[in-house]
């Protein structure tokens, strides 16, 4: 029965399939922290920077992701398939860090353990998603990454609105307990049917010992390289000039998406007395299965355009509604519009994501590109745990429209400046053309 099994590397779309799926895995833990008990706590009355603290709290192992990326790398050789070992370890151990959830019997009491038990659960689903990042940049052709980052994105939006609206309403109805028993089953059941998911024809179920253990270590002594080379190679591949300034026009983007994001939800709950269920379902459920299709199309565009210009106007299509949507923030009080504009909101951070992995994954160095990539996406972490950090400080002084107004303008300033270089490098293209002998 197990030779039927499929096999990544003889199908695109098997290729697809597997990345959308380990990526339903990690976004049900995360719909359900940083969405469901997060405006759980706000409905319970709460504070925005309590709150704040709490998503800060458990984003933190994410940050730091870019640790693991060079030991994953170091021994990415695997008998059951190529850092395979990585994500089935650690999801295993992310399953078991869920079920001290269960342990907890008032979240708002107990907001401590809780943000200890989410944050231990961090740390093994940090190494899983290096993990299959690392994976997915080795494996996928360079011209299938638009569509690849698609799938990727679609399933992590799949895993939240599993994580937000469906665990939001077994929280909101039968209780923390059964939230949190139904995410580890979930987790279970979703790390039970990764491990007999065959990366290749030649992977195994079982480790090596012996004799046959002796006819990997040449194949292993070569897919492992050392771990100085792998810090030296990822050090000169995220400093480059070109590195630092197309990041930095990301993490802006992602910095002000999550600021306006945490804002505009507490807003909604805690001004205009909002069910936090509601809240939860709407960023989490309505509108996942248009958001995803918009994702996979987003994807092919990017392969077909090319992801910077996606990317850049994706931009302008964000600092446009933030702007646009902030400036009627009086009127937020009609639900119809509210709804549109956290609806509409579902559409911008996929799109940009499928816009912009690719470029990210476009500068990674080879033998270093699980390692280059995890630290990008540790950074990406960053800004929006920082996001949800600085949106809790802001609502302090600032009301929600205004602090979104503030972030389309931020994003609108890097806009034009792109779009001014760009521009001045034609000009200074066209003027070495024209002046050629």
């Amino acid at each position: 029965m197990l030779k039927n099994l499929p096999v990544l590397k003889e199908s695109a779309g098997l290729r697809y399939f597997t990345f959308l799926y380990l990526y339903v895995m990690q976004g049900i833990p995360s719909g359900f922290a940083l969405t469901a008990v997060a405006n759980y706590l706000t409905g319970k009355g709460l504070s925005s920077q309590s709150v704040g603290t709490f998503v800060a709290v458990v984003g933190i192992p994410w940050i730091i992701q870019f640790i693991w990326g060079p030991v994953i790398d170091r021994y990415q050789f695997s008998v059951i398939g190529h850092r395979k070992q990585w994500i089935v370890l650690t999801q295993f151990m992310a399953f078991l860090a869920s079920l001290s959830l269960l342990l907890i019997s008032d979240p708002v009491k107990q907001l401590g353990t809780v943000s200890l038990a989410f944050f231990i659960h961090s740390n093994f689903a940090s190494v899983q998603d290096a993990s299959v990042d690392a994976m997915a940049i080795s494996v996928v052709p360079e011209n299938e990454r638009g569509r690849v980052n698609a799938f990727m994105r679609g399933g992590y939006l799949l895993g939240i609105a599993l994580g937000s609206a469906g665990l939001s309403s077994i929280l909101y109805h039968y209780g923390f307990y059964y939230a949190a028993l139904t995410q580890s089953a979930l987790l279970l059941v979703f790390t039970l049917s990764t491990y007999v998911i065959r990366l290749d024809q030649g992977d195994s179920y079982i480790p090596a010992f012996g004799k046959q253990r002796k006819g990997f270590a040449a194949a292993e002594k070569a897919d492992n390289p050392g771990l100085g080379w792998l810090f030296k190679q990822l050090y000169q591949g995220i400093t480059t000039r070109k590195s630092l300034h197309t990041f930095g026009i990301i993490a802006l983007v992602y910095t002000c998406n999550s600021i306006f994001i945490r804002s505009y939800a507490y807003h909604l709950i805690h001004t205009l007395h909002w069910p936090y269920n509601a809240v939860s379902v709407l960023q989490g459920g309505w509108g996942t299965l248009a958001t995803l299709l918009v994702t996979l199309g987003g994807g092919v565009l990017a392969d077909r355009i090319g992801a910077s210009k996606l990317q850049l106007r994706v931009m302008i299509g964000v600092c446009f509604f933030l702007i646009s949507f902030n400036s009627l923030g009086a009127l937020w009080s009609h639900r119809p519009l509210s709804i549109s504009g956290l609806i509409l909101w579902n559409f911008a951070d996929p799109l940009f994501s499928v816009a912009a992995m690719p470029v990210l994954m476009s500068l990674c160095r080879e033998k270093v590109e699980g390692s280059q990539f995890t630290a990008y996406m540790a950074l990406v972490n960053f800004c929006d745990v920082a996001g949800a950090y600085l949106s809790g400080l802001a609502m302090n002084y600032l009301s929600a429209p205004v602090i979104g107004v503030c972030c389309g303008g931020l994003i609108l300033g890097v806009v034009i400046i792109i779009c001014f270089s760009r521009r001045q490098k034609r000009r200074e293209a066209l003027s070495e053309f024209t002046n050629l002998p």
